[in-house]
């Protein structure tokens, strides 16, 4: 069992009882699109990323990507963590036929694969430190020189790279941004994308 300090958001019912299994923390559900129109739930979420700080933690359809964006909006960006799921096709164990989008959610994703993922986006886990980043940060222009954005192609060279490193394909250039910054100094990504190219 892992202990997070941060709060969990997840979607759904599925998706909490899965983390419970391994994690001990608070997780909260947005029920769907439910936190659209629930203000009282958006409140708790606030109220928790102001106490705790939050990782949200959503499918990587384009529904929980939706869901992510709505909450990353309404919440000050210093109290938000990120952790992504690869894309992964299937269908979860209980559903008779895969979603809109033949993604596995977080219900059915390897624990380990979660746990990495919450790695990832900074969160402590059994007091965990983050490791500091040997070498400079990787900035927009850097995305640009790399082809990553801002030209032809760059959206393509951007989901191969999220796929390299276990995040969905969906991710936007900013968000991505975010995440390699935790993960790879510039040379590692330069690497990466060498390879991939």
């Amino acid at each position: 069992m892992y202990k997070i300090k941060e709060s969990i958001i997840v979607e759904g019912v599925y998706d909490k009882i899965k983390i419970s299994r391994f994690i001990d923390g608070v997780i909260i559900t947005t029920h769907g699109f439910s936190v659209f129109k629930n203000s009282n739930l958006l409140n708790s979420i606030k109220k928790m990323a102001a106490e705790t700080g939050v990782v949200i933690l959503t499918d990587s359809d384009s529904a929980g990507f939706k869901i992510r964006n709505f909450i990353k909006q309404a919440l000050p960006p210093e109290q938000v963590r990120h952790a992504y799921v690869p894309d992964v096709h299937g269908k979860e164990k209980r559903k008779k036929i895969a979603g809109k989008e033949g993604l596995i959610g977080v219900e059915g994703i390897d624990d380990d694969i979660i746990i990495d993922a919450l790695r990832k986006s900074g969160c402590t886990l059994d007091g965990d430190k983050e490791s500091p980043r040997i070498g400079r940060s990787i900035t927009k222009s850097d995305m640009f020189r790399l082809g990553l954005s801002g030209g032809e192609g760059s959206r393509e060279l951007r989901d191969k790279l999220a796929c390299e490193i276990g995040l969905p394909a969906k991710i936007s250039a900013n968000m991505l941004l975010d995440v390699i910054n935790r993960l790879l100094n510039y040379d590692e990504l330069c690497e990466i994308v060498q390879n991939i190219k």
